[in-house]
C-alpha cells in the first residue's frame, strides 16, 4: 500500500503545484540560455482581421457587447466584426442588425456553437481570426496586442487572458478568481518555455489558414481547434495584456454545471488528440500537455480519492507520525471544504473556506464530466451558466 500511497501524494501534488513549480524553472533555465520571449511591437503592418461572436439568446447584454466591440483599436479598413446568432429565440439578432457597421449570420436551429463557427468561417476571409463570448468584455487594445504575434511565422494562434471581475465574484465562487490567477501564470510559463496547451472561448485567435473544423459534436470546440493547430507544428502564444472580462457564475450550482461540462469535453478532447500524447514526435509539447491538463482530466482526482483511504488504511494497520501528520492534513483540508458548503448553503460569507470547496467541486466536476461523457448524455450545444449581474466598465479587474 505505501509504494501506492506516495506515488498517488506524488501524483496529486505534481498535477497542481509541481508541475508550476518544475515548469518555472525551466523558464528560468530558458531565459539564461536564449533570453527571454519579446513580443513584436505594435509600429508593424498588421494583418487583416475578423471578430466572430457567437451569440444565443444575449438580449440582456448584447448592447453593451456592440459597444464595447465598436470602440476596439484596429487599423481602419482591416478589421471586420461578424456576429453568430444560431438559435437565438430573444431579439438578439434583431439588436445586430440596427448596426450596419456589423455583420449578422443568423438561422432559427439550433444546432450548437461549434456548427455556428463552422459556417461563420466559410464567410471569413481575413488572414487572422479572433474569437470571443457574447458576454465577455474586450480592453481597447485587444485585438492589436493579440494581432501582433502573428508577425512570428512559428505563432498559429494566439490565447488572450480571462478576467474574472472583481465587484461580481459571489462569495460562492471566490475560488473561480484565485484559481484564474494561478492558471494565468501557468499559462505565461507554458508559452514562454513552448506554448499554451490550448486557448480559452472568452478571446483567443488563429490564423486562418490553419484552421480545421472539427466535429459537429465537440463540446470544447475551442480548446481543440486551437490544439490541432498546435499539432501542426505552430505555437500557441498567450497574451495576458489582451484580456475579456467576465462575472463569475451566480452561484456554485451554476459553476458546476460548467466545469462538468469541461470535464466531459477534456476526456473527449484527449480521446481525439492521442497524437498529442507521444514525446517523440511532440517533446516539448507532450510534456505540456500531459502536466497541465490530462492528469488534470483522468486519474489525479480518482488518486485523491485514492491517498485518503490508503493514508488511513496505513494509519489503523502500520501508524507512523509522518502518516499521522498527512493524514490530518488532508482531513484539515477537506473539513474545511465541507465547512465552505456549509456556509454557501447558509449563504454565510466567510471567503477563506470557499477556495479549499471550490478546489473540491473542480475534482468532483472531473468525476462527474468522465462519467457524463462516457454515458453519452453530454451535448455540444449551448448551455449557458448564469452569472452574476455587474456593469463591465464599473468593475474592478
Amino acid at each position: 500500500m505505501e509504494p501506492i500511497f506516495w506515488l498517488s501524494i506524488f501524483i496529486v501534488f505534481y498535477t497542481f503545484l509541481g508541475y508550476g513549480i518544475l515548469l518555472y524553472i525551466l523558464v528560468l533555465i530558458r531565459r539564461a540560455v536564449k533570453g527571454r520571449r519579446v513580443p513584436p511591437g505594435l509600429d508593424q503592418d498588421f494583418p487583416t482581421l475578423t471578430l466572430v461572436i457567437a451569440a444565443y439568446n444575449e438580449e440582456s447584454i448584447i448592447e453593451e457587447k456592440i459597444r464595447d466591440t465598436l470602440q476596439l483599436s484596429y487599423p481602419q479598413g482591416k478589421l471586420s466584426i461578424l456576429f453568430v446568432t444560431d438559435g437565438s429565440s430573444d431579439r438578439t439578432p434583431d439588436i445586430i442588425a440596427r448596426y450596419p457597421e456589423l455583420r449578422l449570420m443568423h438561422t432559427p436551429a439550433r444546432s450548437g456553437k461549434i456548427q455556428a463557427i463552422h459556417r461563420a468561417m466559410h464567410e471569413v476571409d481575413s488572414e487572422v481570426v479572433v474569437f470571443t463570448d457574447a458576454n465577455t468584455f474586450l480592453n481597447q487594445d485587444a485585438l492589436l496586442l493579440i494581432a501582433r504575434h502573428y508577425a512570428d511565422p512559428t505563432v498559429g494562434a494566439v490565447s488572450g487572458e480571462k478576467r474574472v471581475m472583481q465587484d461580481a465574484v459571489s462569495d460562492a465562487t471566490a475560488g473561480e478568481g484565485f484559481y484564474w490567477k494561478y492558471e494565468s501564470a501557468l499559462k505565461r510559463w507554458d508559452s514562454e518555455l513552448y506554448s499554451v496547451v490550448g486557448a480559452a472561448g472568452e478571446l483567443f485567435s488563429v490564423r486562418r489558414a490553419l484552421y480545421r473544423q472539427v466535429e459537429p459534436d465537440t463540446i470544447l470546440d475551442d480548446f481543440m481547434i486551437s490544439m490541432l493547430i498546435a499539432s501542426q507544428g505552430y505555437r500557441i502564444v498567450y497574451e495576458p495584456d489582451a484580456y475579456a472580462s467576465e462575472t463569475s457564475s451566480d452561484n456554485i450550482q451554476e459553476e458546476l454545471k460548467r466545469k462538468v461540462r469541461i470535464a466531459a469535453g477534456g476526456i473527449q478532447s484527449i480521446t481525439r488528440l492521442g497524437k498529442l500524447l507521444n514525446p517523440v514526435s511532440y517533446p516539448v509539447l507532450s510534456f505540456q500537455y500531459i502536466s497541465h491538463r490530462v492528469l488534470r482530466w483522468t486519474v489525479t482526482p480518482f488518486l485523491m480519492i485514492l491517498a485518503l483511504l490508503l493514508n488511513i488504511a496505513i494509519m489503523a494497520m502500520v501508524g507512523g507520525a509522518l502518516y499521522a501528520i498527512i493524514l490530518i492534513a488532508q482531513l484539515l483540508f477537506y473539513t474545511l471544504a465541507l465547512a465552505g458548503w456549509i456556509m454557501e448553503r447558509r449563504k454565510i460569507k466567510v471567503k477563506a473556506f470557499f477556495v479549499p470547496y471550490y478546489f473540491c467541486v473542480m475534482n468532483y466536476a472531473v468525476l462527474a464530466g468522465i462519467r457524463r461523457y462516457l454515458g453519452g448524455r453530454q451535448s455540444a450545444a449551448w448551455d449557458k451558466a448564469k452569472r452574476k449581474s455587474v456593469q463591465p466598465h464599473s468593475a474592478g479587474l
